[in-house]
């Protein structure tokens, strides 16, 4: 059986794949020549993350294909139902990228808060002649101790979230109508662990009372946080997404950090993603990644075996 990972998968993913007889290929292919290759090449069963998009024409276009795999959470990018009314196999790896993620949400925050993402454009430039202006200019920052992380969205990657915030000492509130209540069990390196509970917040009172705001939700029809939003939350607030772009509106965005009233965005996620605006990519105050949430070591072999092993029990079964 012949397995396309198109976005690729991690060696160990790879490996235990082909220990147990499967053909994996790791080509790249251009999303309008995918269905041909799939044909050619007889594949069974195609893997991706985020870039490759498996529609319905894809779908109709490869009658081999018995498995989709999806390196990641979020399926917005897999026509599943229409897949899976073809009898086509979907699978996703929920849990293994959630520490990324959530670790790369606070890598934006503490940049934030402490200047880092304008400070690292202008070291490089004016840091030999101006180096006591520059401090200066940052000398400003903010704990992240006492202050209240408001959580959008407390699946997995929000639970992760609010595990690192307690760390630091943060309150954290949440708005997930779909996850009424939650609690979470902290553990440390020496075993012993910390058992908190939460209840979910109205919208309102988590945009109002939060010194930063963290998105993590699934792909919406609707902006989780719009223009109007913006008006209830806190002067100088800090707002990251990890989550989708979409999830703000990026227009409104960038008119309250032109008028102070958001201090800082930290984005890994984009509108018009992988086009992002200019003006989000020039702005001063917004820290940017390339959607790199679980891109880390640990999470791609963690994505790799957790895909590998559920095709592994769906085919060796």
């Amino acid at each position: 059986m012949t397995i396309l990972a198109n976005d690729g998968i991690s060696a160990l993913g790879v490996s235990t794949l082909e220990s147990k007889g499967f053909n994996v290929l790791t080509t790249t292919v251009a999303q309008e020549q995918l269905p041909n290759y799939i044909n050619d090449k007889k594949i069974s069963a195609l893997l991706v993350r985020s870039a490759t998009k498996v529609t319905k024409e894809v779908i109709d276009q490869c009658p081999n294909l018995k498995l989709i795999g999806r390196g990641g959470i979020g399926l917005d990018n897999i026509d599943v139902s229409y897949a899976e009314k073809k009898g086509i196999k979907v699978i996703n790896t929920p849990e293994a990228s959630s520490s990324s993620v959530a670790e790369l949400a606070f890598a934006h925050l503490l940049s934030g808060v402490r200047f880092l993402y304008d400070a690292n454009r202008n070291m490089p430039l004016d840091g030999d002649r101006q180096f006591k202006k520059l401090k200066k200019d940052y000398a400003s920052g903010m704990e992240l101790r006492n202050k209240t992380l408001g959580i959008f969205g407390f699946g997995r990657i929000g639970q992760e979230t609010a595990k690192i915030a307690l760390g630091f000492g943060m309150k954290v509130i949440y708005f997930d109508p779909s996850v009424p209540e939650k609690s979470i069990t902290f553990s440390f390196f020496d075993e012993q662990s910390v058992k908190f509970n939460f209840e979910s917040r109205s919208k309102e009172e988590v945009l109002r009372n939060s010194d930063f705001i963290s998105i993590h939700v699934p792909a919406q029809k609707e902006y989780t946080i719009n223009k109007d939003d913006f008006k209830v939350m806190k002067n100088g607030v800090g707002i990251v997404n990890t989550a989708r772009g979409g999830a703000i509106d990026e227009v409104a965005l960038v008119t309250e950090l032109d008028n102070g009233k958001v201090s800082f965005a930290g984005l890994d996620v984009f509108e018009s993603e992988p086009t992002p605006e200019i003006r989000i990519l020039m702005h001063p105050n917004i820290s940017l990644s390339p959607h790199i949430g679980g891109s880390t070591i640990e999470a791609q072999n963690r994505i790799g075996m957790e895909l590998a092993t559920q095709i592994i029990d769906i085919f060796k079964a």
